[in-house]
Order: structure tokens, then C-alpha cells, then sequence
């Protein structure tokens, strides 16, 4: 209720808010933004957390990871039909979201897990098949336009087929996932010890269906209260970038900074479900939050925002400088090292964490 009034409020003080505003009261209109979209985040941990904890791993976390894509997903969608040129929207946003993600929120996990916990362990299949797709759908994201493109966009003849292939791959991972694999994405203690070990019905736990027809009332009452906690999240979210854009220009900062501020608020749930769970020790439920959310992300956006290109004719500008591809090189070759480990620890982490601020100042300068 907080977050709907706080977005119904600010809705109807547009007119006013519209105009150039005093400094403080620019700042107090952002921070307390800030202050509802952190109670809101709180509620939508807690909904994850009781449908993780009820239908089990990987469905409960892939329900908190794609409930705040696919709203992120439909605000670039919107700004993209809007009025303006957002060439560079799309872009953006996924490179600021797939930064604070591989380092920011893993390195302040394993951080903190690391140190609570001497002996973290993840499922390797389960993460080697996050990273894989991590590692494809990056390059085409990011790096093959600026081989293949032109002006940094793909031209229509390259976007069909790399947006054909982006579903179909994503797809199969989600099937993947939810069914054959599933135990692949399941905490080590709870994973299949050895290659023989039985299925989940044949050890005597009740599988999804069985939770689902058993539950089905909670279940969807939980879904639906944490779509609803979720979205006045993201749509203050895309609200404040107009102040928060005023506010870094007055300030003197660079615009890009807005980005990576938004995208942060955005994640602000996942993140605070991703350390949560690395605090009570669930190594794999960190992978499958943070990795998770990134491959549904990357996933979806790319294949949405091509098709607006095309069906708008707009130029959907994906190539990234030298520098952001450097740095999603580095982060990706560190996860990589990081979690093909046996146990991963606080030094790890602390890698990470190394890689956000290289990150930040890149921003800066």
C-alpha cells in the first residue's frame, strides 16, 4: 500500500514536481523515494523467501528473478515507444545491471557469506550452465555488434536470426531448468550425491506438481502479492531518474552514473535476497538469484528490444566501449575462476567487489 500511494502521489504531483525545483527539495523528494522503495524491497524478500522456502529451489527464486525482469523489461520497452530517441536505452541498462550483478551483489555475498560460513559449495553444473549462457549471450549483447554492426546496431538482416536464436536458447534453458536439470540448481546437500541417486519423488520428497496441488491457494496469493510489492518498485524506479538526473547535474556528476544508480534500485530486492542467503549459508540459492536474474535479463531484453527496432524502424545502439568490454570480460573470466572452485570464500568476494569500484571509476572518468 505504501509503494502505490507513494506512486499515486507522485503521479498527481507531476505538475509541480515538474518544475525546477530547490535544491533540498529535490533531495528530499529522491531520498524519500529511497526510504519507500527499501520498505517495499523488504516485502518482496519476504514473499520470495516463504515461496522459496515452500516450493523449493529452483522455482521459488526463479519466481522473484523474472517478476522484476520482465517489469524492467516492460519499462525499456515503454521508453523505447515513447516520444525521444533512446538509441542507447536498452544497452544501458542491461550493461549497468549485468555489472552490479557479477560483482557488486555476488562479491557482497561471498563477502559475507565467506566470512559467516568456511565452506560455501555450489552445485558446478548448475552454475557452469548459468555462466555458459552467461558467456553467449553477453558477446552477442555487447560485443558481436561491434564486429558485425553497423554504427553499433545490428542491421534487420542480423536482428531476426540473433533474435530467433536468443529465445530459442533462453527457452531451452528455462525447460532445462524447471524440469531434466532441475537438481542441478538445488543446494549441494539437497543435489543428487551421485550419479545413481534417485529422483526427488523417489526419495520420498513431494515434487512441484504435488506441491502445487497441496498448496495452490498460498502459492498463487504469494505470487500475486509479491508482483504487486514488485512493481511500484520499478515504477518509482523509472520516475526518479528524471530527478535523479537534475540532482547529478547539479551535483556536477556524469549522467551515466543515473544508470547505475536506477539499476541498483531496481536489483535492490534481489540483492538484499542474495546476501540474505548467502548469511544463512544457501551457496546455490546466491547463484541461482544473482546468475539467474542476469541470464533472464540479458535473455529477454535482447530479444524485445530488436523486435521494437525493427517493427519501429528505430536504431538499437547495443555495441559497448572498449573500456565496459573489457571490464564484462573480466568480470565474467572471474566468475568463472570463482566458481569452478570447490568451495568458494570471502577472498573471492573480495575480487569482486575489486572489479565494481574498477566499474565505478570507469563511470567517472
Amino acid at each position: 500500500m505504501l509503494g502505490w500511494v507513494a506512486f499515486l502521489a507522485l503521479t498527481l504531483a507531476k505538475p509541480v514536481l515538474d518544475g525546477h525545483l530547490p535544491t533540498l527539495l529535490l533531495f528530499a523528494v529522491l531520498a524519500a523515494i529511497v526510504a519507500v522503495i527499501i520498505v517495499c524491497a523488504v516485502g518482496v524478500v519476504n514473499e520470495a523467501e516463504h515461496l522459496a522456502h515452500r516450493i523449493g529451489d529452483p522455482y521459488g527464486t526463479l519466481i522473484l528473478t523474472l517478476s522484476i525482469v520482465l517489469i524492467e523489461v516492460i519499462l525499456i520497452s515503454a521508453v523505447m515507444l515513447g516520444p525521444g530517441d533512446h538509441a542507447t536505452i536498452a544497452r544501458d541498462s542491461v550493461m549497468a545491471a549485468t555489472m552490479i550483478v557479477l560483482t557488486l551483489i555476488v562479491g557482497a555475498a561471498l563477502l559475507i557469506g565467506g566470512m559467516r560460513h568456511s565452506d560455501l559449495r555450489v552445485n558446478p553444473t548448475g552454475i557452469s550452465a548459468y555462466l555458459s549462457m552467461l558467456v553467449v549471450l553477453v558477446a552477442v549483447a555487447f560485443a558481436f555488434p561491434t564486429v558485425i554492426g553497423t554504427g553499433g546496431a545490428y542491421t534487420p538482416g542480423q536482428g531476426v536470426p540473433i533474435t530467433v536464436l536468443t529465445v530459442v536458447l533462453y527457452g531451452f534453458f528455462l525447460y532445462r531448468q524447471t524440469g531434466a536439470q532441475s537438481t542441478d540448481f538445488q543446494e549441494v546437500s539437497g543435489a543428487r550425491a551421485n550419479a545413481d541417486a534417485g529422483t526427488a519423488a523417489d526419495e520420498g520428497q513431494p515434487g512441484i506438481g504435488a506441491i502445487l496441488r497441496e498448496h495452490r491457494a498460498e502459492v498463487i496469493a504469494r505470487i500475486l502479492l509479491l508482483l504487486v510489492t514488485v512493481t511500484p518498485i520499478v515504477l518509482l524506479s523509472h520516475d526518479m531518474a528524471v530527478f535523479l538526473d537534475d540532482g547529478l547535474d547539479r551535483l556536477g556528476a556524469p549522467l551515466a552514473l543515473s544508470g547505475v544508480l536506477i539499476a541498483l534500485i531496481v536489483f535492490l530486492p534481489e540483492g538484499i535476497t542474495t546476501i540474505r542467503a548467502a548469511w544463512m549459508g544457501e551457496a546455490q540459492r546466491v547463484t541461482n538469484l544473482a546468475h539467474g536474474a542476469l541470464v533472464s535479463c540479458v535473455g529477454l531484453t535482447l530479444p524485445v528490444v530488436l523486435v521494437i527496432g525493427l517493427l519501429t524502424d528505430q536504431t538499437v545502439v547495443l555495441a559497448e566501449s572498449p573500456a565496459n568490454l573489457l571490464l564484462l570480460g573480466v568480470s565474467l573470466l572471474l566468475s568463472l575462476t570463482t566458481f569452478s572452485a570447490k568451495r568458494v570464500t570471502a577472498l573471492h568476494g573480495a575480487a569482486h567487489l575489486f572489479v565494481f569500484v574498477l566499474y565505478g571509476i570507469s563511470v567517472f572518468s
